[in-house]
């Protein structure tokens, strides 16, 4: 008799009872008709906030029917019912599952379910039964994005103990100086450093992205041009949730409104870029290939 078959009945029973892992999702936020802008609240926005309203149906009597997204919340809670009422949601505090969507709507319904005054410390891993965020929130509700200087939005004072205060002293002194960008969807200027940078969340596959900027690289294009400033560089990549989020170096002289006109540009370019269907050239595959070696995965 081999091992296997010598273990107890209750141990094998143990181990075939556990939930299914959820099947592992790319682009988590595909559907939701801003999935550009959830892709930058949860990778390059440090600190901002915005609104959503929950799906007809999907709020429980006596519950809020909108909710607080929130890139960070103290002590890295995946969300927050506060004394008030109010819901709040952290989608910048990591994953439990394969999928973000379902990982931040478990959050969500923890949250609605909690007492007032109560945090989501932790969130269990979802499971494939769980809610995507595409089930529960209403997705024809406009999402916009509300920057904030730092954290202040977390919690009153009252709420927040000795540790919380401490939490939100050394993420305010934290915080990415950002502003965003009216020339392009989910564009947006920031500042580490002495250096400054405009990243932005291309609404495209992450290879139709990767080679729409091939093209514009290997035409000598790619860079952000502006009567206004000096030309950006384009540094590279960040891949997140399926989509590509190219960063130019940018003048640190210069005011974020300096670069509109040239990201409106760029706009144009790939736009052209992404929509072409010819074969990429051998200058383009080589571009292609160098974007590639530069790219780096977020989560």
């Amino acid at each position: 008799m081999g091992k296997a078959s010598r273990r107890p009945r209750t141990d094998r029973t143990v181990r075939t009872s556990r939930p299914a892992p959820v099947p592992f999702v790319s682009r988590p936020f595909e559907g939701l008709p801003h999935e550009t802008e959830w892709v930058a609240m949860r990778e390059i926005v440090p600190a901002a906030t915005a609104t959503v309203h929950l799906a007809e149906g999907r709020a429980p009597d006596g519950a809020p029917e909108s909710i607080t997204i929130a890139t960070v919340l103290p002590l890295a809670w995946p969300a927050l019912h506060r004394s008030n009422g109010d819901v709040l949601v952290g989608i910048q505090s990591g994953n439990a599952s394969g999928d973000t969507s379902r990982d931040i709507a478990h959050a969500v319904e923890l949250a609605i379910a909690a007492e007032p005054g109560t945090p989501i410390e932790s969130l269990p891993v979802s499971t494939p039964e769980t809610t995507r965020l595409q089930d529960l929130i209403d997705v024809d509700a406009p999402f916009e994005i509300e920057l904030h200087e730092g954290f202040d939005f977390w919690v009153d004072d009252a709420e927040l103990d000795v540790e919380g205060q401490q939490s939100l002293e050394r993420a305010n002194e934290s915080v990415i100086p950002t502003v965003k960008l009216a020339s392009a969807p989910s564009a947006y200027w920031c500042r580490i450093g002495e250096r400054c940078y405009v990243r932005w969340v291309l609404p495209y596959d992450e290879d139709v992205a990767t080679s729409a900027l091939a093209r514009l690289h290997a035409a000598d294009t790619s860079r952000l041009t502006s009567e206004r400033a000096e030309a950006g560089r384009l540094l590279g990549c960040f891949r997140s949730s399926g989509l590509l989020i190219p960063v130019w170096e940018v003048d640190p002289e210069s005011e974020p409104e300096s670069h509109e006109d040239a990201v409106a540009a760029m706009r144009e370019r790939i736009e052209v870029a992404a929509a072409a269907t010819e074969p990429l050239t051998a200058a383009e595959r080589g571009a292609r290939a160098g974007l590639t070696n530069r790219q780096v995965t977020l989560r």
